[in-house]
């Protein structure tokens, strides 16, 4: 199991994965539309909201330090509910990637291939993550170690050089729509922090358990400095996104990057850079679900799952029939199940566990004593 142990800098980027392929599509956006101008201040308020979270998340899972959910699911209600939990995670990782992957397809689609079926362009992606999915847990991360960095520093680079684009009064009224929607209405965007369900997978994986905490607090840290320079950016250019369905608004953005006749039409490296972190994304994605399987059926032979969970990916990116029923599952289903799952569920599980722990080692204590 040695070769599976990951290092605490690949921890922090497995988190970031989600955020960041989030918001090459359409998070920033769907924030925008919630929040209006004050899209910024409720960012910030609900990242001090998530590193709260986070580190009750971790304060839960300090009590089972070589256990993940799955772990702590059968500890608490036995096989059954370790089957049920594993099951939900999987449907949950499979559904969620697979419309993310439909909703990126599209958006290439529109940008180099509008002749193109969108089926071939799909299996194109399918293709290349069930070749990955045969290298080691380890390489997919540490590849993802490489360039999730790359999309940060794009976003960073996005930020600044459209600077003497930006129009900073946007961001008023401060408040935006309000108090109640921007404080109470906008914890919906606690959804936007979708990368912390990797927290309840991660302590049997580390090569440093200790450092869970540093994960935890860093990666939701960068989580929320990367969304608020996304919104930003997108706030102070593009008012009309606010009422747009525009698709991949951060890659509109790209195009008026210049810097004198030589360096123009920088939008295809941003764009090359985010094809493959969604193909780093959707490998990982894949990898931790048939973990999940794994661990709930006790087969050991991985090879025989790599082209059955490609194809229920592909099923499922296919299954919607245009691109506005796929973008209504992205911004008004996957929300709720993020907050469902991730921030209810989950910890739900963890509070239940830690109870049953904290009463089994009290009677431990009674029986000793007596």
């Amino acid at each position: 199991m040695s070769s599976s142990k990951i290092s605490t800098l690949d921890a922090i980027m497995l988190v970031l994965t989600v955020v960041v392929t989030h918001t090459i599509l359409s998070l920033p956006r769907n924030i925008l539309v919630s929040t209006d101008s004050a899209s910024i201040l409720n960012i910030i308020y609900v990242g001090i909201i998530v590193i709260f979270i986070g580190y009750f998340i971790y304060r839960l899972l300090k009590t089972f330090p070589s256990a993940d959910i799955i772990d702590i699911s059968e500890y608490l209600g036995g096989r059954l509910l370790k089957t049920i939990i594993g099951i939900i995670f999987i449907a949950y990782f499979l559904i969620t990637s697979s419309i993310l992957l439909r909703n990126f397809c599209e958006s290439v689609k529109i940008i180099y291939y509008p002749m193109t079926n969108i089926t071939y362009i799909v299996l194109l992606f399918v293709i290349a993550i069930c070749a990955a999915n045969r290298l080691d847990f380890s390489a997919s991360l540490k590849t993802n170690a490489l360039i999730i960095p790359l999309v940060l520093g794009s976003i960073i680079f996005l930020f600044f050089s459209n600077m003497n684009q930006f129009t900073p009064q946007r961001m008023f009224p401060i408040f935006g729509k309000g108090l109640f929607d921007t404080f109470i209405l906008g914890l919906t965007n606690l959804a936007s922090f979708g990368g912390i369900v990797f927290l309840y997978f991660l302590p049997p994986l580390l090569n440093k358990p200790e450092d869970m905490k540093k994960i935890t607090l860093i990666s939701i840290g960068i989580s929320a400095i990367y969304l608020v320079l996304c919104v930003a950016t997108l706030l102070f250019m593009f008012s009309f996104f606010l009422d747009t369905n525009e698709i991949t608004p951060l890659y509109n953005a790209t195009r008026y990057i210049e810097f004198g006749n030589f360096f123009q039409r920088l939008e295809s490296v941003f764009l090359l850079i985010w094809i493959l972190a969604f193909a780093c994304y959707l490998s990982i994605i894949s990898k931790f679900s048939m973990r999940i399987f794994q661990k709930i059926t006790n087969i050991e032979n991985k090879k025989a799952l790599i082209d059955i969970f490609g194809l229920l990916i592909f099923g499922i990116s296919i299954f919607p029939k245009n691109y506005a029923i796929s973008n209504m599952f992205e911004t008004k289903v996957y929300p709720n199940l993020v907050i469902g799952l991730v921030f209810v569920l989950s910890i739900s599980i963890l509070i239940l566990a830690n109870l049953r722990k904290k009463k089994q080692n009290n009677t431990g204590k009674e029986n000793s004593n007596a």
